[in-house]
C-alpha cells in the first residue's frame, strides 16, 4: 500500500514541538521499542539532545511530515549541496510506526530533490530497524563503519570523541547513488 505524505517546511512557531517530537521518537526507538541497549545519552534522559536537533535545523532544511489530512506524522532535516544530499534527521511519530510513513517520506524526499545524485546518512550500529530501513527499503549501502579504531575524518576530534562516548560500538555511514 502506497502512503501519501507531504513535506512542509518547518515553521518557526513549530520548532519547539518539532524538537520534542524528535526526542520522543528517538527515545521510543532506542528505549521503549527494543529495550534499553545503550546507557549513553546526549543529555539527561534523551537519546538526541536539544542542541543536536537545533544545530541540524540551523544547518539544514527542516520539514514536517504530514499526511493528506495534514496530520503531523514526523519530521526530517536535509542538507542539500548541489548533487549531494545528507539525511541528517528522519523521525516518525511512534503512533505511525510500521505504516509505511518512513518509506513514503523517503520517496517524497527523492521526488522533491531530483538534483541530488548521492545521498548519505548515519545511524548507530545497534539500530537494526534503521539499518533494515535504509538498506532493504530505501536502497542505501553501508559504506563505512566509524568506531574507536576508525574515526570520522570529517569531524573535529572533540566531536568524534563525543560520538564515541555516546556510541562506543560505532556508527554506520550509508550512501545511496542515484543513476
Amino acid at each position: 500500500m502506497s502512503r501519501i505524505v507531504q513535506l512542509l517546511p518547518l515553521e518557526d512557531w513549530d520548532q519547539e514541538q518539532f524538537i520534542k517530537d524528535n526526542q520522543e521518537a528517538f527515545n521510543f526507538g532506542a528505549l521503549e521499542e527494543f529495550g534499553l541497549r545503550d546507557q549513553h545519552f546526549e543529555e539527561d534522559g534523551q537519546i538526541i539532545s536539544r542542541a543536536t536537533i537545533e544545530q541540524a535545523i540551523a544547518d539544514g532544511q527542516a520539514y514536517r511530515i504530514v499526511d493528506e489530512a495534514n496530520t503531523i506524522l514526523g519530521g526530517v532535516v536535509l542538507k542539500i549541496e548541489g548533487e549531494k544530499g545528507e539525511l541528517d534527521l528522519l523521525f516518525v511519530s511512534p503512533a505511525a510506526h510500521s505504516k509505511g510513513i518512513g518509506y513514503a517520506t523517503w520517496c517524497e524526499i527523492e521526488k522533491c530533490h531530483p538534483e541530488v545524485k548521492i545521498w548519505e546518512t548515519m545511524t548507530p550500529y545497534f539500530e537494526q530497524r534503521n539499518i533494515h530501513f535504509y538498506v532493504n527499503r530505501c536502497g542505501f549501502r553501508i559504506v563505512e563503519f566509524f568506531n574507536k579504531f576508525h574515526t570520522n575524518p570529517n569531524e573535529a576530534d572533540e566531536v568524534s570523541e563525543k560520538i564515541q562516548e555516546q556510541f562506543p560500538d560505532g556508527m554506520f555511514r550509508f550512501q545511496k547513488i542515484i543513476e
